[in-house]
C-alpha cells in the first residue's frame, strides 16, 4: 500500500465513482485506502445525526434547531452557535436506537460505495493493493456538550450510540472482506476535550479511550485501523488552537496503549507553526508502532520550513491535510488535488 499520502474522508462531488476517479485516479499509488468522499448527507459528518436520529426520538426532547433559510425547514446550522441541542426526556435513564446495523447508515453507505471500488480496482483504476476506506466518528465526537447541554444527559445517550455503531460495524466486517477493508476513527471532540479544563470528566483521556478500546476490539485482525485526531472545521479551520501538540501526544499515546490491536496509522492535525515548541511532543509519540500521517498539507509557501522543524522530532511519515473537504466549496478541489501532488515534491517523495 502506499504510505506517503492518506486522504482523511469527506470530499465535495457527486458521487463516490467521482471521488475514487478523479482523487484515486490522481494520488492512488501514494494512498493506503481509498475513502467514497462520504458524499450525500454525510458530508456533514455529525450534523446530520441531529436531523437524522436525534430529533423526534421518543426518549428525547428537542431544546433548539437552527434558523429557517429562505423559508425552507432548518436541518443544517449556519455556525455552532444556532446547532440543534437536545435533552432526554424526563424518567428515561437510557437511549437506545432501533433498526441495529442500519440505523446511522455506515454499513449501508459502505456496502454500495465498496461495490463501486472493487469495480474500479478490477477495472486497474485503482491499485491493485488499496483498501477500501470507512470514516467513522467515535462515539465522543458524535455525543458531545455541544448538542446535549443538560448535565447528566450524555452518559444516558453514549451507550447507546456506542450500541449502534457496534451493530454497524458487525454488519461491514460481514459484507466487505477484511483485508479489503480500511475503518478509520475520527476523533474531533476527543481532541478538543483533553485540552480543555485539567480535572474535568471530559479533560480525562480515559473518557475517550475508552469507546475506542470496545470498539476496536470488535475488528478482525485483517481490518486496517487508523485515527484521525481534529482540530475541528466547524465555523472555520481550526476550530481550536493549541499552544502545542502535548495533550494530542497524551491522547493518542492513550490510545496506542488500551487499543487491544494492531493500528495501521494516525493522522495528527498541524497548524501554520514553525517553532520548535508546537512539535516537540511529537517526539514521545511511540512512531513504530504506526504510520504518522501530519496534516500539513495547508499554507503551502510555509511547508517546506515546516517540513524541516518537524524532521527534528519525527524521522519518518506521511503527509495530509488538517481535515477532510466536506466544509470546502468544490470548485477549490482542483487547487486542493495539486497541493497534495506539489507536497510531495516538496517533501522529496
Amino acid at each position: 500500500m502506499g504510505q506517503d499520502l492518506l486522504l482523511v474522508g469527506s470530499i465535495p462531488l457527486e458521487t463516490a465513482e467521482d471521488v475514487m476517479l478523479k482523487f484515486g485516479g490522481a494520488l492512488g499509488r501514494y494512498l493506503p485506502a481509498m475513502p467514497d468522499g462520504e458524499v450525500g448527507e454525510r458530508r456533514s459528518w455529525v450534523n446530520r445525526f441531529s436531523y437524522q436520529l436525534f430529533n423526534g426520538h421518543a426518549d428525547l426532547e428537542t431544546l433548539r434547531k437552527p434558523s429557517r433559510t429562505d423559508g425552507r425547514e432548518p436541518l443544517l446550522p449556519k455556525t455552532r452557535d444556532e446547532s440543534w441541542q437536545f435533552k432526554v426526556a424526563p424518567n428515561v435513564d437510557a437511549v437506545r436506537f432501533g433498526l441495529p446495523g442500519l440505523r446511522l447508515g455506515y454499513a449501508r453507505d459502505a456496502t454500495s460505495s465498496y461495490f463501486v471500488f472493487k469495480t474500479l480496482r478490477e477495472k486497474g483504476l485503482l491499485p491493485a493493493d488499496m483498501r477500501f476506506q470507512i470514516s467513522i466518528p467515535m462515539v465522543n465526537s458524535v455525543v458531545r456538550p455541544l448538542y446535549f447541554p443538560n448535565a447528566g444527559d450524555i452518559d444516558k445517550i453514549r451507550p447507546g450510540f456506542e450500541e449502534a455503531l457496534a451493530a454497524e460495524l458487525d454488519v461491514i466486517v460481514q459484507r466487505i472482506p477484511a483485508k479489503d477493508l480500511a475503518i478509520q476513527w475520527d476523533c474531533a471532540w476527543e481532541l478538543l476535550a483533553v485540552y480543555g479544563e485539567p480535572g474535568s470528566k471530559e479533560a480525562d483521556v480515559e473518557t475517550h479511550v475508552a469507546p475506542i478500546r470496545r470498539l476496536s476490539a470488535k475488528l478482525p485482525n485483517d481490518v486496517a485501523l487508523g485515527f484521525h485526531f481534529c482540530f475541528g472545521t466547524f465555523g472555520g479551520w481550526p476550530a481550536f488552537a493549541p499552544k502545542d501538540l502535548g495533550r494530542a501526544a497524551d491522547l493518542i499515546n492513550a490510545v496506542f496503549k488500551n487499543t487491544p490491536r494492531r493500528i495501521d496509522w494516525i493522522h495528527i492535525p498541524a497548524l501554520d507553526r514553525t517553532d520548535d515548541a508546537f512539535y516537540a511532543p511529537l517526539a514521545g509519540i511511540d512512531q513504530k508502532v504506526t504510520r504518522t500521517y501530519l496534516g500539513m498539507i495547508h499554507s503551502m509557501d510555509s511547508l517546506a520550513q515546516r517540513l524541516d522543524v518537524v524532521r527534528k522530532f519525527v524521522p519518518d511519515f506521511g503527509l495530509a491535510a488538517y481535515c477532510g473537504f466536506g466544509r470546502i466549496p468544490p470548485e477549490q478541489l482542483p487547487q486542493i488535488l495539486a497541493d497534495h501532488l506539489k507536497a510531495l515534491k516538496i517533501a522529496g517523495k
